[in-house]
């Protein structure tokens, strides 16, 4: 089965991060065990929500200027090493987790925590790992150079 017509495929990163905020918003009104951070450093998780926005914004921007897909498992046309993409591989999905840390540090429980970890690894998994499997198979000695010269997550 083809990376394009993986069931995964059919759930979009944005749905993950939109399920991770919901279910930090359950467990910290459900089971937040110890508040860890309160007000107002609790506004600190502003910080990492900014940075989320705007790695997003800038590699959504790369990706059009560049003429390709921003979508999961669609071809991509071009590789895009520059911008935001010289100092990280994947920086929508580093963004998505910065945005779901940032969330975390808002809601200032220990539960929330869990849930960025557990969307780390499922975009991880999910989806840079076979984007990055495809890419090579697309673009071949450039990507493998564009690895050697930049990192995956940080």
């Amino acid at each position: 089965m083809s990376v394009r017509n993986s069931p995964r495929s059919r759930l979009l990163p944005p749905t993950y991060l939109a399920a991770t905020f919901v279910a930090m918003a359950a467990v910290h009104f459900g089971v937040p065990i110890v508040q860890l951070i309160g007000f107002p450093f609790s506004l600190l998780g502003l910080i990492p929500i900014s940075l989320g926005i705007v790695l997003n914004l800038l590699a959504d921007r790369s990706f059009a200027a560049h003429g390709t897909t921003v979508k999961p498992f669609e071809q991509s046309t071009f590789l895009v090493t520059t911008g935001v993409f010289a100092i990280n591989r994947n920086p929508m999905y580093l963004g998505m987790t910065l945005l779901s840390l940032g969330a975390a540090i808002i809601l200032g429980s220990a539960t929330p925590f869990a849930l960025v970890a557990i969307l780390f690894v499922l975009l991880d998994h999910n989806f840079v790992g076979p984007e990055e499997r495809a890419l090579a198979e697309t673009f071949g000695d450039e990507w493998y150079s564009y690895c050697r010269r930049v990192r995956r997550w940080l």
